[in-house]
């Protein structure tokens, strides 16, 4: 009855395994039943012996494969930029109209007005938006885009911290723990990986002491912490960096190990003990600016000081705010100071990617960009600013608007977008409209009529990880990978994106862009870059591989236990707290050491008077970004709407489960809201991937948060989608 062979018409059912290469750290091995070439059912694979269960979406899967709004068949647009009427044409012409642009477009103004934008709309190794970046490469070159919606603070304060952005343990070796402080970390709705829910639980049955640092009483915090302490979002900074004043006013830091292991602790004591600037960054300096009282903060550093081995988890979250660069920073230089780096137990604050697996197995190869350009050779790695053929997301919606004639190094006629969702998962959503409004033309791979695809001149349907070969790598330190066996054929005209693009190919004159490679043959060509992975037939046919490493992986253990061998990858070989890349940048936005700077649109901008409440955005259980929102299923395990506290909620005459209006000068929602104390005061929350559903006056109905945030880029080249204020009144 087993096995990852496709199934037989007409044959008795089988279960082929399979696995979740959706955009959350899991990658979760599943087991499909299917029965003459129809998917019954979908289950997680830890039936067979693996550890790994999948969560409530990787189960759902079915319900999105057959869902009745799924593209079917190529689509050209016949009304207006997003009004969403299309026509069914053929392959060929959707081929030949997309061929005919890009070449159009090459020749009229050159290989940089061709944008390529690929999201995370897949996360194998072979299909997914790569193979479009490998053919406008081979076509001569495009402009795309460089920054990380998720992680850009975690990510460049580790190179310039450590000298690599993989940092963390693996997750079972929290058990090994004494304190876990969850700092804007949300495991049990954001999958980690697919085992940390279980290794949480196991810490804290074992007598592991947590606390949650959070605006919101999430679904982790509740689970897990014996403390919740609220902050206002934005002040994360300012708290860790009080934090580091009480450990070193009461002698707590670890002398030894800031002696030999670290740079820059001298620079960084005369900032916070308030030598540099004369204020002191005392608790009672940051009780005001977080909103969390001094005796709490003073509580929680001499726990995390004297409890060692103690693990600082610095979720991603309030790293997606102005300066979110710092939390992260602060958070490492916290770390430090206690010496809870590269030990069991312990934590280096950042990126948190435990064991690297996702880096030690290639991916469909891209080739070389002929038009790449990093910028200014000294930069950090992972920090383009100064590309002239490189543009940051964040200010994508920009770049096309404004172009060359508004400081941008291009002009953008035409984008090609393979995975994702950018009008409704990047900053201020309207600009979004009006950017895709002027594109000259824009292609879209989709299984849905999205948000963005609605704006589409060409829309090609793409299939889904049922139908069709892969392999997956958990992308946030779980040390295995899973195979993801066909076990459908494609549903209705959806084609992979590499068999998209492999088509293409030939109209514009590319060949050997495929050499006719089946998947199996490229999937066994990549899986053989990988020693980790010793049997690709066996990979295949039972699902997945696990990495035994016999012991929790501990990040910079080697820099720690034998230094001489095993420096830092930094300037100075050490951990900086005082970082020597930073300081080239000579940006008193972007200091060398981690510092308080106070955020715009917080609770003392000019603008709070007319705009009181701070909204954030998180991940919710029941989507992966903006994946999965038309599962019914799945949006009953989760109530739809805006959180805001009892509190305001009295003073504005709001009653839970009323209609609100919510709004800035950016954007206008009118949606349901739920009124609860599981958020404080002061602040609302909006799931993360609600999309973005105008009426005919423009006011969306989805609740897509994107609507209030500002484009742009912090210094550190985070984007601040958790930075925002609107007002909330009944509608």
């Amino acid at each position: 009855m087993n096995g990852g062979a496709l199934n037989n018409p007409g044959a008795e059912e089988r279960i082929v395994r399979t696995a979740c290469t959706h955009d959350c750290g899991g990658r979760c091995p599943l087991r499909a039943h299917v029965k003459d070439g129809v998917v019954t059912r979908v289950e997680a694979a830890d039936g067979d012996g693996a550890r790994y269960r999948a969560c409530l979406r990787g189960r759902a899967t079915r319900q999105r494969a057959y869902h009745p709004d799924r593209l079917k068949y190529p689509m050209r647009r016949v009304g207006e930029r997003g009004e969403g009427k299309f026509e069914r044409i053929s392959w060929d012409e959707a081929l030949d109209t997309v061929a005919g642009e890009l070449k159009r477009v090459k020749e009229t103004y050159g290989n940089s007005a061709i944008m390529a934008y690929m999201g995370g709309g897949s996360n194998g190794r072979l299909h997914g938006g790569r193979a479009m970046l490998r053919l406008l490469n081979m076509f001569g070159g495009c402009t795309w885009g460089w920054g990380n919606v998720s992680c850009a603070g975690a990510v460049i304060g580790g190179h310039v911290t450590y000298g690599t952005f993989l940092t963390g343990n693996t997750h079972d070796d929290h058990i090994n723990s004494r304190l876990i402080i969850m700092w804007g970390w949300n495991p049990t709705d954001a999958i980690w990986d697919t085992e940390t829910r279980r290794q949480l639980m196991e810490a804290k049955e074992a007598g592991v002491r947590f606390v949650g640092v959070d605006p919101r009483l999430t679904n982790s915090v509740a689970a897990y912490a014996d403390k919740w302490i609220p902050i206002y979002p934005g002040t994360d900074t300012a708290m860790l960096v009080a934090m580091a004043h009480t450990i070193i006013s009461e002698d707590l830091h670890d002398g030894k190990f800031i002696g030999r292991y670290t740079h820059g602790f001298e620079q960084y004591r005369d900032y916070v003990m308030g030598l540099e600037n004369g204020v002191p960054k005392t608790a009672q300096w940051a009780e005001p600016i977080t909103g969390v009282p001094a005796a709490t903060i003073r509580g929680l550093a001499r726990e995390y000081a004297t409890s060692k081995p103690a693990a600082l988890i610095d979720g991603w979250g309030p790293g997606r705010t102005a300066y979110g660069e710092q939390y992260h920073r602060a958070a490492m230089a916290l770390a430090a100071i206690t010496g809870n780096i590269g030990i069991r137990g312990g934590w280096a604050p950042g990126w948190g990617g435990g064991y690297p697996v996702l880096f030690i197995m290639e991916s469909l190869p891209t080739f070389l960009n002929p038009l790449h350009d990093s910028g200014p050779k000294h930069r950090i790695p992972a920090y383009h600013v100064g590309s002239t053929t490189r543009v940051h997301s964040a200010e994508l919606w920009d770049v096309i608007l404004k172009g060359k004639a508004g400081g941008y190094p291009v002009d953008i006629k035409l984008m090609y977008h393979a995975g994702g969702n950018p009008l409704n998962q990047l900053s201020d959503t309207n600009k979004g409209v009006q950017a895709l409004k002027k594109l000259e033309f824009y292609v879209v791979h989709e299984q849905f009529l999205t948000t963005s695809a609605r704006f589409a001149d060409i829309v090609l349907p793409v299939n889904t990880f049922l139908e069709r070969d892969d392999i997956g790598a958990a992308w946030i330190g779980a040390p295995y990978f899973c195979y993801t066996n066909k076990c459908i054929e494609s549903l209705y005209e959806s084609k992979t994106d590499l068999q998209i693009i492999t088509e293409l190919a030939p109209r514009l004159g590319i060949e050997h862009f495929n050499d006719k490679k089946s998947d199996d043959e490229w999937l066994r060509e990549l899986a053989a870059t990988c020693k980790e992975i010793p049997d690709y037939d066996e990979l295949k046919r039972r699902g997945y591989h696990t990495i035994e490493l016999g012991e929790p992986f501990i990040a910079f253990r080697k820099q720690i236990e034998e230094p001489e061998n095993n420096p830092f990858a930094t300037p100075t070989g050490k951990i900086e707290i005082y970082s020597k890349m930073v300081e080239k940048l000579n940006d008193p936005q972007f200091p060398p050491i981690p510092k308080y700077i106070e955020s715009w649109e917080g609770r003392n901008d000019p603008l709070f008077q007319k705009y009181p409440l701070q909204v954030i955005n998180s991940h919710p259980k029941h989507r992966v970004h903006s994946t999965f929102w038309d599962v019914p299923t799945l949006r009953d395990t989760q109530r739809a709407g805006i959180q805001i506290n009892t509190i305001d909620a009295r003073v504005r005459g709001i009653n839970d489960g009323d209609q609100v209006r919510v709004f800035n000068d950016r954007g206008e929602a009118v949606i349901p809201c739920w009124v609860t104390n599981r958020i404080m005061p002061g602040v609302v929350h909006l799931d993360e991937g609600n999309w973005f559903l105008p009426d005919e006056k423009g006011i969306d109905r989805g609740g897509c948060p994107n609507i209030f945030t500002r484009s742009g880029f912090t210094p550190g080249t985070c984007y601040p989608c958790n930075t925002a204020l609107v007002q909330v009144e009944k509608a």
